[in-house]
């Protein structure tokens, strides 16, 4: 493939780095999307104690979502492309520091890319200044996939920018719709779905004895 180059250069170079390095990747590698999860959770809880309309809620709800559809479609290209992981088709290359996926788990795209790539996009357009950390971390997870040696670096470049783009189109197109659904939410008087999407008031301050309210 095109990048095997890359490729080499940057096993050899992650062969290189000392072991703490090496063992931080690798964990990084493995569990780094839970992360992703725990953003999710944080910026859903945040809207729905917010006032205001319903955007915030529904942007908070579509980040999940999106991600879910871009690792979807990513699988359905790696299922169509099949390309064998480079770990087992560069040869002269570094030995993976993860072991090699089975035959048949395909290369291209990345998956972990794809899904980190979704929600650094997803989540940076319910909250815009989380950019400033998901693009980071789904960069460097991108990075860590070719850095352990089980993906070519085009497979990493494909799956961050299948994802990000998918989530982008995706939640731009639904706000409006998501938004509606969590307006009738609200509006249905139904606990758990009210406590999912919250009232979208402010609290009303508490009368402290002796104290006049506004």
């Amino acid at each position: 493939m095109y990048s095997s180059d890359l490729y080499r250069d940057i096993t050899d170079f992650a062969h290189s780095t000392p072991a703490w390095a090496q063992s931080a990747f690798e964990v990084w590698t493995e569990y780094g999307l839970l992360l992703f999860g725990l953003l999710f959770i944080a910026v859903w809880w945040r809207s729905r104690g917010r006032r205001g309309g319903p955007r915030p809620v529904a942007l908070a709800v579509l980040a999940p979502l999106a991600t879910a559809v871009a690792y979807v479609a990513s699988e359905a290209v790696k299922s169509t492309v099949d390309e064998e992981r480079p770990c087992r088709a560069v040869a002269g290359a570094a030995a993976s520091l993860i072991t090699c996926p089975a035959r048949g788990d395909w290369s291209f795209p990345s998956n972990h890319a794809a899904i980190a790539g979704a929600a650094a996009v997803a989540l940076a357009l319910a909250v815009p200044r989380l950019a400033l950390l998901t693009v980071p971390l789904a960069l460097l997870m991108a990075f860590s996939r070719v850095y352990v040696g089980v993906h070519y670096p085009h497979d990493v470049a494909m799956g961050l920018l299948l994802g990000g783009s998918l989530a982008a189109l995706l939640v731009l197109a639904l706000t409006g719709p998501m938004g509606r659904v969590v307006a009738a939410a609200r509006a249905s008087g139904v606990r758990p779905a009210v406590w999912f999407t919250g009232t979208g008031r402010a609290r009303q301050p508490r009368n402290v004895p002796g104290c006049r309210l506004p």
